[in-house]
């Protein structure tokens, strides 16, 4: 996500507190924040993956997804 867009999804966020939004401004918060989930989502996922434990016998196991 850019730069401009986190700016922007903080742009309609104080907006939002101060005046209110248009419905097409809404609509555009919406998708800023999907967009934003999605990608600290995908992010997080790949901090995991690369984790593994150490099991008390010195072997060590990825983390499996649930």
């Amino acid at each position: 996500m850019t730069q401009e867009k986190i700016e922007r999804i903080n742009f309609l966020a104080k907006k939002k507190k101060a005046e209110g939004l248009t419905p097409d401004e809404l609509a555009e918060q919406q998708e800023l924040y999907k967009e934003y989930i999605a990608g600290y989502r995908r992010n997080l996922q790949s901090s995991l993956g690369g984790i593994t434990i150490q099991n008390p016998d010195g072997s060590k196991t990825k983390l499996k997804k649930k």
